[in-house]
């Protein structure tokens, strides 16, 4: 390979298979006491591995049917068969064995094979990206999820899983699961990777960190293995990245890269622990690329742990807070840092060092779930100098897009513009640093970047690029404009949520243009393009990560108005809003507060106008029911709230009974089933036309079984929503029998909780009011009601009490004897009799509400009086002498149920007032 140096021709193709096929055997070779065989034959097959990827990355973009002086087809058909025969040949599995047998022997104290290890990992990345060039020669694929929906909408595309997944071909796929199983499985596999990070040459450590990017995207367990965390420990916060592990090597080869000597920069010392010659002799074989690769692979892990569910610095930065502190600025000093005779590297060093700060600052935020934030983070912020803060937004105006996209094209193969690697955007780390600053800087920090129009370019980005600022998705081109991977999008949602107080509220959520863009995030392509994502913030778990972002950005106003109602102080559930913020901005945040409650109309139509219950229903649809909190939740604010967004959730498709059953079924959170029940019932109540979309649900079975759910509030609710379904017509009068739920609404009227009971009243009043269908199933009631009427029960739930009697004569005299012989007359007297009794002993005289169980009471003796029966029974009771009491009452609904009970008697007169 050396003499043939970089031509392509037939010779070559046959003495690299026949290298290929003599690999195996050197590795099975056991009489090699010096290790000479495995180095020697392992470093001819990684460096012609490399070779044959480079120049196939040359030859599919050469134009022309010749480059250098040989046929363009003729090369691409040799390195193309070589390959072929390494993947036919399982070299990747003889590769893998050569870093067990490196790794092993490390572990005994053996170091002579120690040097394959570097050269194994060579070989492994040739074949990786050799195999993905060829898979997608002449494949043109959105990089994001955000790229494909916006393109979707553009074209009509079609969902393919192929059109937007990141990874290639399973043949490629294929290699990387298998040397992710080796590194997950083989300790030894393990060592002679750490190995190489430390002591491996400029290649092998570029090679390196290409494999570990992918493992770490395909299996988030080998984020663990590479932080030095255990699989047992199931803490979120652990420690990792010490001395030893692949991390720590990681920030050692950062460490040494550094401009000043280890041994006189404390910086390097607290990143690697103890200098050494040997930290020294490497610096200089550390590039530029290689730092960039260095910062992939940490942002990578960040992220693979995050997705574990993960959380703290700690978990990469050690608990050692020198060296906490140490790395951290290591790494601010790579995104700062700049050189004019290699600006397009040192761009995509920038961006690589940003992305590693926001992944390492995200493990940090979400520590303290009630601020949102942590000491350490806030620590970290102050670390990044304040002209770092500044370029990030400068990048959002000035950067090009293209600029950092000028590395070696076998590094960064299929590498689309405005990205770093196929799984991280450009500006992913500046969204997610600028994300940081605002977590942590409170109000001050909001109403800085809102002065410089940060809100309005993180819009921009979310819409697709700066061409489509100002319109709503899907109305302008989406060609060549720049995307956020699907971190970077959460990391741009964060953002604009944290800027709504520092005076980003009206441009976001009161602008239509920005509100449809969030709304489009949300959009069905988009969500199954998240979930089909193998990369970091992608699958099941990203898409929820993103839907409750988004969702709890649409609920802010609500949510504020909420938790501090009539407040001066602004609420953001990411910090306090006065936690970091002068005393002088009070004023300031008390016009927001005024801001906040005034808009909530206009609000309220701008979700109207977007439409914004389609996107709802397709959360719920794609969405596991244990994840359906936030998304059903909002869709509950919606009917109760929105006569509009009502309609157009049935019509999208929000009662189908295959996504009721998910919502109501026994194995959903409890949130999720209180939610779906109010729904039904605030539907129910707000209109007739509901009631069919209802019936056509089938959820009678979960209706039965909730009303003899074991918690309280549940039945109460179950009970509510019968209530209401029964409000405006006898349509589904014939169903409660069917299945068998009036018996069990008598049950409830004697609960043992008083809610249930009060709204049990309900619903069996209504089960009876618009006819008399119901009158023989409902006899056994009448007991369960007397004993309300006398029993210690709040006032609603007498009122609905008397009402349900009232309600059992209101069609005909069928019940009137068992309302005679179960006592409920006597006990609406004796309910009228102690309100009167209230009412005379009452200071201010005042009368009682309409919800007072007096009126109610009155009301329903008026309907008795109808009956024949009621009235003979009537004119012998005490009543005339109760009534006698309230003859001076003011209330004129009072006096007009007095006149309507004594006009049934026609020898019976109440004196004058």
């Amino acid at each position: 390979m050396d003499i043939g140096g970089n031509k392509i021709e037939s010779t070559y193709l046959h003495h690299s298979i026949a290298l290929l096929r003599l690999y195996p055997q050197a590795v099975a070779f056991t009489h090699d006491p010096s290790g000479r065989v495995l180095y020697e034959s392992t470093a001819c097959v990684g460096q012609l591995l490399l070779r044959v990827a480079s120049r196939l990355a040359k030859l599919v973009t050469a134009e022309g049917e010749s480059y250098e002086g040989m046929s363009t087809k003729t090369q691409l058909q040799i390195t193309s068969q070589i390959i072929g025969q390494a993947r036919t040949c399982r070299l990747v599995d003889h590769l893998c064995s050569c870093l067990s047998i490196s790794g092993s022997n490390l572990a005994s104290g053996t170091f002579t094979s120690a040097p394959a290890a570097g050269e194994a990992c060579k070989g492994i990345w040739g074949l990786m990206n050799g195999l993905s060039i060829l898979s997608e020669k002449g494949i043109k694929k959105p990089a994001f999820p955000l790229a494909f929906s916006r393109d979707h909408l553009k074209l009509g595309t079609n969902e393919k899983k192929a059109d937007g997944e990141p990874k290639g071909t399973d043949a490629c796929l294929g290699i990387v699961e298998t040397v992710t199983d080796n590194l997950v499985k083989e300790k030894g596999v393990q060592l002679a990777v750490s190995h190489a990070l430390l002591h491996g040459s400029d290649s092998a450590l570029t090679s390196t960190m290409q494999i570990l990017i992918r493992c770490c995207v395909l299996s988030s367990l080998v984020c663990d293995i590479l932080s030095g965390i255990s699989g047992l420990d199931a803490s979120n916060s652990a420690n990792g990245g010490g001395d030893g592990t692949a991390v720590g090597a990681i920030f050692r080869q950062l460490s040494v890269r550094s401009s000043l000597p280890i041994v006189n920069n404390p910086i390097g010392k607290h990143i690697c622990g103890n200098g050494s010659k040997d930290q020294e002799a490497t610096a200089n074989n550390v590039t530029d690329v290689l730092v960039l690769h260095a910062c992939l692979v940490l942002s990578a892990v960040a992220q693979g742990l995050l997705t574990q569910g993960r959380r703290g610095s700690s978990c990469l930065l050690t608990t050692s807070q020198p060296k906490q502190r140490a790395r951290f600025a290591a790494l601010a000093y790579y995104a700062t840092c700049n050189n004019d005779k290699d600006k397009n590297n040192f761009q995509s060093q920038n961006a690589a060092a940003m992305l590693a700060l926001a992944s390492i600052m995200a493990l940090e935020l979400d520590v303290n779930h009630e601020t949102g934030s942590s000491p350490t983070a806030s620590t970290f912020v102050s670390l990044m100098p304040r002209d770092a803060v500044n370029y990030c937004v400068l990048k959002f105006s000035n950067h090009d897009p293209a600029a950092g996209n000028h590395t070696s094209p076998e590094t960064f193969h299929s590498r689309s513009l405005n990205s770093l690697t196929c799984w991280h955007a450009f500006r992913d780390g500046y969204v997610g640093v600028l994300n940081a600053h605002l977590r942590c800087g409170g109000i001050s920090a909001a109403e800085h970047f809102c002065a410089a129009g940060l809100h309005l370019m993180l819009m921009s980005l979310l819409g697709g690029g700066p061409r489509g600022r100002g319109h709503c998705i899907g109305e302008h081109d989406v060609d060549d404009v720049a995307y956020l991977s699907p971190y970077g999008v959460v990391w741009a949602i964060s953002a604009v949520q944290s800027c709504l107080p520092g005076g980003a509220f009206a441009d976001v959520l009161l602008n239509k243009d920005s509100l449809c863009t969030l709304l489009s995030l949300l959009d069905r392509q988009h969500l199954i393009q998240i979930q089909l994502w193998e990369g970091s913030g992608g699958g099941a778990i990203g898409m929820n990560d993103l839907v409750r972002r988004i969702i709890d950005l649409l609920e802010y106003p609500f949510l504020y108005i909420q938790q501090f109602p009539g407040s001066s102080l602004a609420m953001d559930t990411h910090f306090s809003a006065g936690a970091n913020s002068p005393a002088g901005n009070i004023a300031e945040i008390g016009k927001f507060s005024k801001l906040v409650n005034s808009s909530l109309p206009r609000y309220w139509e701008l979700l109207q106008e977007n439409h914004a219950g389609s996107p709802l229903v397709r959360c719920l649809e794609l969405m596991d029911a244990s994840d359906l909190g936030r998304p059903m939740a909002l869709a509950a604010r919606m009917v109760q709230n929105s006569k509009l967004l009502a309609y157009e959730l049935v019509k999208q498709g929000f009662l189908a009974p295959a996504l009721m059953s998910k919502m109501l079924d026994a194995s959903s959170p409890k949130d999720v089933v209180m939610d779906a029940l109010m729904a039904i019932s605030n539907l129910a109540r707000t209109s007739k036309d509901f009631y069919e979309p209802i019936a056509e649900a089938n959820i009678w079975g979960y209706l039965k079984l909730y009303l003899a759910h074991s918690d309280a509030s549940v039945r109460a609710k179950t009970c509510s929503a019968l209530g209401n379904m029964c409000r405006h017509t006898h349509f589904f009068y014939a169903s409660l029998v069917k299945y068998g739920l009036i018996n069990l609404l008598i049950e409830r009227c004697a609960d043992v909780d008083r809610h249930t009971r009060k709204f049990a009243c309900f619903a069996v009043g209504n089960a009876a009011y618009h006819n008399d269908s119901l009158y023989e199933h409902l006899r056994d009631v009448i007991p369960h009601l007397s004993n309300l009427l006398l029993g210690d029960e709040e006032d609603k739930t007498k009122a609905n009490a008397a009402g349900a009697l009232s309600n059992l004569v209101r069609n005909s005299s069928k019940l009137c004897g068992d309302v005679i012989s179960q006592g409920a007359m006597q006990a609406l007297i004796q309910v009228i009799a102690d309100c009167a009794t209230l009412l005379m002993a009452s200071s201010s005289k005042k009368d009682m509400n309409s919800e007072s169980p007096l009126k109610i009471a009155l009301f329903s003796v008026g309907n008795m009086c109808i009956h024949a029966p009621c009235r003979q029974h009537l004119r012998s009771s005490e009543l005339f002498r109760v009534l006698l009491r309230l003859k001076n009452s003011t209330d004129p609904t009072i006096i007009r149920y007095l006149t309507r009970i004594t006009s049934k008697f026609s020898d019976v007169t109440l004196p004058a007032r």
